[in-house]
Protein backbone atom coordinates (compact mmCIF):
# COMPACT_ATOMS: atom_id res chain seq x y z
CA UNK A 1 0.00 0.00 0.00
CA UNK A 2 0.81 3.45 -1.06
CA UNK A 3 -0.32 6.94 0.47
CA UNK A 4 -1.24 10.02 -1.55
CA UNK A 5 -2.50 13.26 -1.66
CA UNK A 6 -5.75 14.10 -3.00
CA UNK A 7 -7.98 17.20 -3.43
CA UNK A 8 -11.74 15.70 -3.15
CA UNK A 9 -13.56 18.56 -3.45
CA UNK A 10 -13.84 21.89 -4.59
CA UNK A 11 -13.44 24.16 -1.48
CA UNK A 12 -9.58 25.22 -0.94
CA UNK A 13 -7.06 23.99 1.15
CA UNK A 14 -9.44 21.78 3.39
CA UNK A 15 -9.99 18.93 0.59
CA UNK A 16 -6.77 17.95 0.60
CA UNK A 17 -6.46 14.64 1.72
CA UNK A 18 -4.33 11.61 1.90
CA UNK A 19 -5.63 8.54 1.03
CA UNK A 20 -3.89 5.06 0.57
CA UNK A 21 -3.99 3.10 -2.39
CA UNK A 22 -2.45 0.16 -4.17
CA UNK A 23 0.69 0.84 -5.46
CA UNK A 24 1.07 0.84 -9.06
CA UNK A 25 3.07 -1.64 -10.62
CA UNK A 26 5.50 -0.68 -13.98
CA UNK A 27 4.45 -2.42 -17.21
CA UNK A 28 6.70 -1.73 -20.70
CA UNK A 29 8.32 1.72 -20.76
CA UNK A 30 7.01 2.55 -16.98
CA UNK A 31 8.75 3.38 -13.82
CA UNK A 32 8.22 2.90 -10.46
CA UNK A 33 9.84 5.74 -8.16
CA UNK A 34 9.60 6.24 -4.54
CA UNK A 35 9.08 10.08 -4.05
CA UNK A 36 11.81 11.36 -1.59
CA UNK A 37 10.55 15.22 -2.19
CA UNK A 38 8.29 17.17 -3.86
CA UNK A 39 8.24 20.84 -4.30
CA UNK A 40 5.01 23.39 -4.26
CA UNK A 41 4.29 25.71 -6.99
CA UNK A 42 1.70 28.56 -7.03
CA UNK A 43 -0.11 26.50 -10.04
CA UNK A 44 -0.96 23.92 -7.77
CA UNK A 45 -2.73 26.34 -5.10
CA UNK A 46 -4.03 28.31 -7.76
CA UNK A 47 -5.68 24.99 -8.90
CA UNK A 48 -6.65 23.28 -5.55
CA UNK A 49 -7.98 27.25 -4.11
CA UNK A 50 -10.11 27.11 -7.72
CA UNK A 51 -8.01 30.94 -8.86
CA UNK A 52 -7.11 28.94 -11.73
CA UNK A 53 -10.42 27.96 -14.20
CA UNK A 54 -8.85 25.32 -15.96
CA UNK A 55 -8.73 22.67 -13.37
CA UNK A 56 -8.67 19.45 -13.08
CA UNK A 57 -11.23 16.64 -12.61
CA UNK A 58 -12.06 16.48 -8.60
CA UNK A 59 -10.68 13.98 -7.53
CA UNK A 60 -6.97 14.29 -8.23
CA UNK A 61 -3.47 13.91 -7.33
CA UNK A 62 -1.61 17.12 -7.49
CA UNK A 63 1.88 18.58 -7.41
CA UNK A 64 4.34 18.40 -10.69
CA UNK A 65 7.65 18.39 -8.95
CA UNK A 66 9.49 15.33 -7.22
CA UNK A 67 12.49 13.88 -6.50
CA UNK A 68 12.96 10.00 -5.81
CA UNK A 69 14.58 6.61 -6.06
CA UNK A 70 13.58 4.69 -8.70
CA UNK A 71 12.25 1.12 -7.10
CA UNK A 72 11.07 -0.99 -10.13
CA UNK A 73 11.23 -1.04 -13.96
CA UNK A 74 9.18 -1.99 -16.86
CA UNK A 75 10.81 -4.85 -19.24
CA UNK A 76 11.23 -1.73 -21.80
CA UNK A 77 12.85 0.04 -19.27
CA UNK A 78 16.78 1.05 -20.91
CA UNK A 79 19.53 2.90 -18.71
CA UNK A 80 16.97 3.14 -15.90
CA UNK A 81 17.81 0.60 -12.95
CA UNK A 82 16.54 0.48 -9.00
CA UNK A 83 18.69 2.65 -6.81
CA UNK A 84 19.03 5.36 -9.62
CA UNK A 85 17.97 9.15 -8.74
CA UNK A 86 15.39 10.99 -10.97
CA UNK A 87 13.27 13.86 -11.20
CA UNK A 88 9.73 14.19 -12.86
CA UNK A 89 8.93 16.45 -15.89
CA UNK A 90 6.45 18.92 -15.96
CA UNK A 91 5.20 18.01 -19.55
CA UNK A 92 5.82 13.88 -19.50
CA UNK A 93 4.98 14.21 -23.24
CA UNK A 94 7.20 16.80 -24.15
CA UNK A 95 10.79 15.44 -24.63
CA UNK A 96 12.11 17.84 -27.45
CA UNK A 97 11.22 20.33 -29.81
CA UNK A 98 8.37 22.84 -29.87
CA UNK A 99 5.55 22.30 -28.38
CA UNK A 100 2.20 20.80 -29.93
CA UNK A 101 -1.26 19.14 -29.09
CA UNK A 102 0.21 16.20 -27.80
CA UNK A 103 2.94 17.79 -25.91
CA UNK A 104 0.38 19.81 -23.28
CA UNK A 105 -0.50 16.93 -20.65
CA UNK A 106 0.60 18.49 -17.39
CA UNK A 107 1.05 16.34 -13.83
CA UNK A 108 -0.71 17.46 -11.09
CA UNK A 109 -3.74 18.31 -13.62
CA UNK A 110 -4.73 16.24 -17.28
CA UNK A 111 -1.76 13.79 -15.65
CA UNK A 112 -1.56 12.62 -12.24
CA UNK A 113 0.28 14.29 -10.03
CA UNK A 114 3.61 13.32 -7.93
CA UNK A 115 2.39 14.19 -4.65
CA UNK A 116 2.40 10.61 -3.07
CA UNK A 117 4.77 8.24 -2.06
CA UNK A 118 5.25 6.32 -5.00
CA UNK A 119 4.45 7.72 -8.60
CA UNK A 120 4.67 6.13 -12.05
CA UNK A 121 5.88 7.50 -15.35
CA UNK A 122 7.27 6.77 -18.87
CA UNK A 123 11.11 6.41 -18.40
CA UNK A 124 10.17 9.44 -21.43
CA UNK A 125 9.11 11.49 -18.80
CA UNK A 126 12.23 11.38 -16.56
CA UNK A 127 15.70 12.78 -15.60
CA UNK A 128 18.40 12.86 -14.16
CA UNK A 129 19.16 16.14 -11.52
CA UNK A 130 22.85 17.27 -10.64
CA UNK A 131 24.54 14.29 -8.58
CA UNK A 132 26.18 17.43 -6.04
CA UNK A 133 22.19 18.68 -4.90
CA UNK A 134 20.49 16.99 -2.79
CA UNK A 135 16.82 15.73 -3.22
CA UNK A 136 14.77 18.32 -1.48
CA UNK A 137 16.94 20.68 -3.79
CA UNK A 138 16.17 18.61 -6.91
CA UNK A 139 13.07 18.62 -6.56
CA UNK A 140 12.54 22.17 -6.68
CA UNK A 141 14.22 22.01 -10.74
CA UNK A 142 10.99 20.54 -12.63
CA UNK A 143 8.96 23.78 -13.01
CA UNK A 144 10.12 26.62 -11.14
CA UNK A 145 13.95 26.48 -12.54
CA UNK A 146 13.32 25.19 -16.12
CA UNK A 147 11.09 28.11 -16.21
CA UNK A 148 13.79 30.38 -15.30
CA UNK A 149 16.05 28.89 -17.31
CA UNK A 150 13.67 29.73 -20.31
CA UNK A 151 12.65 32.90 -19.89
CA UNK A 152 16.48 34.24 -19.24
CA UNK A 153 18.83 31.97 -21.10
CA UNK A 154 16.75 29.68 -23.71
CA UNK A 155 16.26 31.83 -27.13
CA UNK A 156 16.83 35.37 -25.26
CA UNK A 157 20.42 36.65 -26.74
CA UNK A 158 21.34 37.88 -23.91
CA UNK A 159 24.97 38.57 -23.81
CA UNK A 160 27.19 39.33 -20.61
CA UNK A 161 26.76 42.85 -18.75
CA UNK A 162 23.11 43.31 -20.42
CA UNK A 163 20.55 44.02 -17.90
CA UNK A 164 17.82 42.23 -16.44
CA UNK A 165 14.48 43.07 -14.36
CA UNK A 166 12.91 40.20 -11.84
CA UNK A 167 10.02 40.80 -10.45
CA UNK A 168 9.87 39.24 -6.54
CA UNK A 169 11.68 36.77 -4.54
CA UNK A 170 9.66 33.54 -5.72
CA UNK A 171 10.96 30.21 -6.81
CA UNK A 172 11.00 31.48 -10.59
CA UNK A 173 12.55 34.54 -9.74
CA UNK A 174 15.07 33.49 -7.35
CA UNK A 175 16.13 31.06 -10.13
CA UNK A 176 16.36 33.32 -12.59
CA UNK A 177 18.24 35.74 -10.44
CA UNK A 178 21.28 33.19 -10.46
CA UNK A 179 21.08 31.99 -14.16
CA UNK A 180 21.64 36.01 -14.39
CA UNK A 181 24.37 36.02 -12.46
CA UNK A 182 25.58 33.05 -13.47
CA UNK A 183 25.74 34.36 -16.97
CA UNK A 184 27.58 37.61 -15.86
CA UNK A 185 24.01 39.57 -16.32
CA UNK A 186 23.51 42.75 -13.96
CA UNK A 187 19.99 41.56 -12.23
CA UNK A 188 17.83 44.16 -10.85
CA UNK A 189 14.81 42.90 -8.58
CA UNK A 190 11.71 44.18 -7.01
CA UNK A 191 9.89 43.30 -3.86
CA UNK A 192 7.64 44.33 -1.11
CA UNK A 193 10.21 43.91 1.66
CA UNK A 194 13.62 45.84 2.05
CA UNK A 195 14.79 42.59 3.91
CA UNK A 196 14.40 40.34 0.60
CA UNK A 197 16.05 42.90 -1.47
CA UNK A 198 19.01 42.46 0.94
CA UNK A 199 19.09 38.69 0.34
CA UNK A 200 18.21 39.01 -3.65
CA UNK A 201 21.59 41.18 -3.34
CA UNK A 202 23.47 38.61 -1.13
CA UNK A 203 22.52 36.15 -3.84
CA UNK A 204 24.07 38.41 -6.52
CA UNK A 205 21.56 40.81 -7.95
CA UNK A 206 23.29 44.61 -8.22
CA UNK A 207 20.43 47.13 -7.56
CA UNK A 208 17.02 46.27 -5.91
CA UNK A 209 13.39 48.07 -5.68
CA UNK A 210 11.06 48.24 -2.98
CA UNK A 211 7.59 48.78 -5.14
CA UNK A 212 6.08 49.67 -1.57
CA UNK A 213 7.80 52.57 -1.29
CA UNK A 214 8.64 53.02 -4.83
CA UNK A 215 5.23 52.04 -6.73
CA UNK A 216 6.42 53.47 -10.24
CA UNK A 217 8.93 50.93 -10.17
CA UNK A 218 9.27 51.40 -14.23
CA UNK A 219 10.71 54.84 -13.89
CA UNK A 220 13.38 54.04 -10.85
CA UNK A 221 14.29 50.79 -13.42
CA UNK A 222 15.05 53.56 -16.51
CA UNK A 223 16.67 55.75 -13.80
CA UNK A 224 19.12 52.75 -13.00
CA UNK A 225 19.92 52.27 -16.83
CA UNK A 226 20.46 56.27 -17.41
CA UNK A 227 17.25 56.19 -19.56
CA UNK A 228 17.89 53.30 -21.54
CA UNK A 229 15.81 50.49 -19.83
CA UNK A 230 16.56 46.83 -19.20
CA UNK A 231 17.52 44.32 -21.69
CA UNK A 232 14.53 41.19 -20.32
CA UNK A 233 11.77 41.76 -18.32
CA UNK A 234 10.83 37.76 -16.16
CA UNK A 235 7.25 38.78 -15.67
CA UNK A 236 5.57 36.98 -13.23
CA UNK A 237 2.88 39.62 -12.40
CA UNK A 238 1.08 38.99 -15.78
CA UNK A 239 -1.94 41.67 -16.74
CA UNK A 240 -1.61 43.46 -12.83
CA UNK A 241 2.28 44.45 -13.85
CA UNK A 242 2.80 44.30 -17.79
CA UNK A 243 1.90 48.10 -18.71
CA UNK A 244 5.25 48.76 -16.20
CA UNK A 245 7.42 46.47 -17.52
CA UNK A 246 6.91 47.09 -21.06
CA UNK A 247 7.85 50.78 -20.06
CA UNK A 248 10.95 49.65 -17.72
CA UNK A 249 12.12 47.49 -20.97
CA UNK A 250 14.91 48.86 -23.72
CA UNK A 251 13.93 49.77 -27.14
CA UNK A 252 13.30 45.91 -29.01
CA UNK A 253 14.03 44.50 -25.41
CA UNK A 254 12.36 41.40 -24.44
CA UNK A 255 9.46 40.15 -22.09
CA UNK A 256 9.46 36.89 -20.85
CA UNK A 257 6.01 36.38 -19.61
CA UNK A 258 6.10 33.27 -17.33
CA UNK A 259 2.92 34.07 -14.54
CA UNK A 260 -0.14 35.89 -13.74
CA UNK A 261 0.26 36.53 -9.73
CA UNK A 262 -1.13 39.98 -10.23
CA UNK A 263 -4.17 39.23 -12.53
CA UNK A 264 -4.81 37.54 -15.95
CA UNK A 265 -6.87 40.06 -17.36
CA UNK A 266 -6.95 44.13 -17.66
CA UNK A 267 -6.99 46.75 -20.07
CA UNK A 268 -3.48 47.30 -22.07
CA UNK A 269 -2.74 50.35 -24.21
CA UNK A 270 -0.41 48.19 -27.22
CA UNK A 271 1.17 51.51 -28.53
CA UNK A 272 4.15 51.19 -26.54
CA UNK A 273 4.94 47.67 -27.25
CA UNK A 274 4.52 48.77 -31.00
CA UNK A 275 6.10 51.84 -30.82
CA UNK A 276 9.58 50.17 -29.06
CA UNK A 277 9.41 46.97 -30.83
CA UNK A 278 8.94 45.07 -27.63
CA UNK A 279 9.23 41.21 -27.85
CA UNK A 280 6.74 39.83 -25.77
CA UNK A 281 7.49 35.63 -25.04
CA UNK A 282 5.22 33.22 -23.28
CA UNK A 283 6.82 30.44 -21.34
CA UNK A 284 4.90 27.43 -20.05
CA UNK A 285 7.99 25.94 -18.55
CA UNK A 286 9.82 23.96 -21.44
CA UNK A 287 11.21 20.17 -22.72
CA UNK A 288 12.99 17.37 -21.37
CA UNK A 289 15.59 18.33 -23.47
CA UNK A 290 16.09 22.10 -22.31
CA UNK A 291 15.59 20.01 -18.34
CA UNK A 292 19.24 18.39 -19.14
CA UNK A 293 20.69 21.19 -20.88
CA UNK A 294 19.85 23.37 -17.62
CA UNK A 295 21.07 20.43 -14.93
CA UNK A 296 24.58 20.49 -17.25
CA UNK A 297 24.56 24.31 -16.53
CA UNK A 298 23.53 24.15 -12.63
CA UNK A 299 26.58 21.39 -12.42
CA UNK A 300 29.11 24.02 -14.95
CA UNK A 301 27.78 26.83 -12.04
CA UNK A 302 27.54 24.97 -8.66
CA UNK A 303 23.99 26.61 -8.67
CA UNK A 304 22.22 25.40 -5.35
CA UNK A 305 18.50 25.92 -5.45
CA UNK A 306 17.38 28.74 -2.46
CA UNK A 307 15.04 26.41 -0.11
CA UNK A 308 13.12 28.74 2.42
CA UNK A 309 10.89 25.74 4.05
CA UNK A 310 10.71 22.14 4.66
CA UNK A 311 7.65 20.69 5.80
CA UNK A 312 6.93 16.60 6.43
CA UNK A 313 4.92 15.59 3.37
CA UNK A 314 1.93 14.93 5.69
CA UNK A 315 2.00 18.64 6.72
CA UNK A 316 0.88 19.68 3.35
CA UNK A 317 -1.74 21.78 3.89
CA UNK A 318 0.14 23.70 6.02
CA UNK A 319 3.00 24.43 3.67
CA UNK A 320 0.19 25.02 0.81
CA UNK A 321 -0.53 28.22 3.67
CA UNK A 322 3.02 29.34 4.03
CA UNK A 323 3.16 29.11 0.33
CA UNK A 324 -0.33 31.32 0.15
CA UNK A 325 1.02 34.34 2.43
CA UNK A 326 3.71 34.81 0.26
CA UNK A 327 6.30 35.70 3.02
CA UNK A 328 8.99 33.16 1.24
CA UNK A 329 12.24 33.36 -0.88
CA UNK A 330 12.86 30.71 -3.30
CA UNK A 331 11.04 27.34 -2.85
CA UNK A 332 8.90 25.47 -0.27
CA UNK A 333 9.38 21.85 -0.63
CA UNK A 334 7.52 18.95 1.12
CA UNK A 335 9.86 16.18 2.43
CA UNK A 336 8.58 12.16 1.82
CA UNK A 337 11.32 10.35 3.70
CA UNK A 338 9.52 12.04 7.43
Amino acid sequence: MSETLQVTGKNGLGDLQILSRETPRPFRDMVLVRTTAAALNYRDLALIVGISTAGPSIPYTPLSDACGIVEEVGEDVKGLRPGDRVCSTFFPTWQSGRRAPEKLSMLGASELGVGQQHFLLPQSALARPPDFLTDIQAATLPCAALTAWRAVLDGTGLLPGETILLQGTGGVSIFALQFAVAAGLRAIVTSSSDEKLERAKALGATDGINYRSKPDWAAEALQLTSGKGVDLVVEVGGAGTLAQSIRAVRLEGTISLVGMLAGGTQPLDVRTIYMKNVIVRGITVGSLEMFQRMCKAISAHNIEPVVCKVFPWREARSAFEALKQGGHIGKIVLDFTT
